[in-house]
């Protein structure tokens, strides 16, 4: 069920879909303003749900990205080892990388869908919650395939989840149910990627 090789070579967004790595180290080179307004850009243009765009993107370089390093650094150490080391290499890559991106939601679509949506209060408030996380993430993979294809490096620090509420105070948002951070820098070194599952495992065909 692989697609064909030819495709692949005729398509530029399905090549920088394979292309896409996880990159925890980057090199001194600096990431351009021009080059972080296409990736802004790029996210801003993801699907939201009843295009409410949801979202923040907050940029942090200099001191005030070292700063969330030192940040996600202290918090690990009241975290079980295996999260706490996780959280230090997150930290690392963010010293490591000369821009970070940070995306949250603003909560703008749980706070208006629940009063416009005509059932019970908490089923409305899960459902646009599920939406906003939904579209924000949407974003994020924008950020992350934007990247590569601009030659960029990105990871997302899945695991500054288990500091959201302390990562977002630090960035001046509200607290809520998203929050992603993203390295963004040149790579020291792309690697191969994980070995992924054969398709025939992760598809379900129904009907004909």
């Amino acid at each position: 069920m692989s697609p064909d090789d030819a495709v692949l070579s005729r398509n530029d967004a399905l090549k920088t879909i394979k292309a896409r790595r996880s990159v925890r180290t980057f090199t001194k080179d600096d990431v351009s303003e021009e080059q972080v307004r296409v990736l802004l850009h790029a996210a801003n243009q993801a699907p939201s749900a009843h295009n409410q765009q949801a979202w923040r993107f907050i940029v942090l370089r200099g001191e005030k990205k070292n700063e969330l390093a030192q940040l996600v650094t202290v918090q690990s150490g009241s975290l079980p080892r295996p999260a706490a080391a996780l959280l230090r290499m997150g930290a690392k890559s963010i010293l490591s990388a000369p821009v970070v991106i940070a995306v949250a939601n603003t909560g703008d679509l749980i706070r208006h869908g629940t009063d416009l949506f005509k059932v019970e209060k908490e089923m409305a408030h899960d459902f646009f919650r599920t939406m906003e996380i939904q579209s924000s993430a949407a974003a994020v993979q924008n950020i992350l395939l934007a990247a590569t294809s601009l030659g960029l490096g990105t990871v997302w620090l899945g695991i500054l989840y288990l500091i959201k509420n302390e990562v977002l105070r630090f960035l001046g948002e509200p607290e809520g149910e998203f929050m992603a951070v993203v390295p963004v820098g040149h790579p020291v070194k792309v690697g191969t990627g994980p070995q992924k599952h054969p398709l025939e495992m992760k598809v379900k065909l129904l009907g004909t």
